[in-house]
């Protein structure tokens, strides 16, 4: 069973200590690549440099994450935009969107920094790691306006009803990102997801957070994927291999690789 996982921050303080055997694990679950965002100027270096030690397994994306958008976002988002213009091995535009969970804050700052890094995903043919909590309604506002020229993209951390996923996938070149909350025991998805094509999906951990059952609480890495898998393979009463299969041809439409 091969699996990928689109989101990891596998570049984190968390794994600093055991990054060569979190990844053995993953590899020897299944995991054939992770795809890992930076969330801000920092850490743009971080992703790199955990990409360059795990050639043709862990892949890098850039982007300004909604909650790192802060009065500074002016400066941030051109050095940001400098590292697409020079040597450029970045699958993908993310972490970024909108997130109103705690505060708004830097309202108006989220809305032109993401407005602007969808440009980027234009500009440069790179699909987008989308991140929205409590903000929908604006970040589909946005996406409308360039919607015909869009490359694709993932809504990562999808935890939505159906009417929801209805209207991010009226956005034909992208996907849904499911992970451990699919497992979890309040959770709607299980009911949700079979009426969302199977084409429409792809696997994701977010590590370290939002680890799987039976593994909650801990901290969440890829290897954790088999048990995102195995809960899927349930609601689409289709075999385990089915779902790594049918995932796996998404993740080559939409990111090409």
């Amino acid at each position: 069973m091969n699996f990928i996982d689109t989101h990891t921050h596998l570049d984190g303080e968390e794994f600093k200590d055991d990054l060569a055997a979190v990844v053995a694990r993953a590899k020897e679950a299944g995991a054939t690549k992770v795809f890992i965002p930076a969330i801000d100027l920092p850490s743009v270096k971080t992703v790199l440099d955990t990409c360059s030690l795990y050639q043709n397994f862990a892949y890098p994306m850039i982007g300004l994450h909604p909650e790192e958008v802060k009065s500074d976002y002016k400066t941030v988002l051109p050095e940001m935009k400098k590292r697409l213009d020079t040597d450029n091995p970045f699958i993908a535009i993310g972490e970024v969107g909108l997130d109103y969970y705690w505060s708004r804050e830097y309202e108006k700052e989220q809305l032109d920094a993401f407005e602007e890094q969808v440009k980027w995903s234009i500009e440069y043919r790179k699909p987008l790691m989308i991140h929205c909590r409590k903000g929908q309604n604006e970040m589909v506002h946005i996406l409308r306006r360039y919607e015909k020229e869009l490359p694709g993209g993932v809504f990562h951390c999808f935890t939505g009803n159906e009417k929801e996923a209805a209207e991010l996938l009226s956005f034909d070149k992208f996907v849904l990102g499911i992970g451990g909350v699919l497992t979890f025991k309040k959770s709607h998805l299980p009911e949700v997801l079979p009426h969302i094509p199977l084409e429409r999906i792809v696997l994701e951990t977010d590590s370290p957070y939002m680890a799987p059952v039976p593994r909650r609480g801990e901290r969440n890495e890829s290897a954790f994927v088999v048990y995102v898998i195995k809960k899927m393979a349930e609601c689409y009463q289709l075999s385990e291999e089915e779902i790594c299969d049918a995932t796996n041809s998404n993740v080559n439409r939409i990111f090409g690789i």
